[in-house]
């Protein structure tokens, strides 16, 4: 039950994460016709920005519990499974305790821009807390999707992504129940 909500809870950063892509493309778009039809549309390279921040942070969670972040493999793929399994509760505790680190602070930056009231520097004047707190949700999210994957490390769990790709990969190796093999002989 957890699990599933905690998925859940990464499928929604990814779209939040597309809606911000989306939202560059809108402000982009924006700041063409406006030029185009001589209206000033002040602070628009400024919410591009901000919305690239959201968009980067929002899918850091979704990117990681789907298997998309670059991994380098080289060294796990010579260790024993128990040696791999034991690196791998390291490597996942000590991104997760980096990852909480940085959303600790995030959070922090976050507050301290709201109690001073800062502004961006641009026309548009933002204040600067509004696009901060994409930055410190995102890495906050993906400091639980690194507790979540360490948990599942060190209580033996296969991810539930992980268990629906095999599936898929099995499914499409023997489609309609049947194996490769079996498909042979009836062609």
């Amino acid at each position: 039950m957890i699990r599933r909500a905690l998925e859940r809870l990464y499928d929604l950063a990814g779209v939040l994460a597309a809606v911000a892509m989306v939202a560059i493309l809108g402000t982009i778009v924006a700041q063409i016709l406006a030029r185009a039809l001589a209206f000033k549309f002040p602070g628009g390279t400024d919410y591009a920005g901000y919305f690239m921040a959201a968009a980067s942070f929002f899918a850091l969670a979704h990117t990681f519990r789907r298997g998309g972040h670059i991994r380098v493999e080289l060294l796990l793929q010579r260790l024993a499974p128990d040696a791999r399994r034991r690196v791998e509760i390291a490597v996942h505790a000590i991104g997760a305790a980096l990852a909480w680190y940085f959303a600790y602070y995030a959070a922090r930056h976050v507050h301290l821009s709201w109690v001073l009231g800062d502004v961006s520097q641009g026309q548009d004047a933002t204040p600067l807390w509004i696009p901060q707190l994409s930055m410190a949700t995102g890495v906050a999210l993906f400091a639980v999707a690194l507790t979540h994957r360490l948990v599942e490390l060190v209580f033996g769990l296969e991810p539930a992504l992980a268990a629906s790709a095999s599936e898929e990969k099995r499914q499409r190796a023997e489609p309609n129940g049947r194996s490769a093999a079996v498909r042979g002989r009836s062609s």
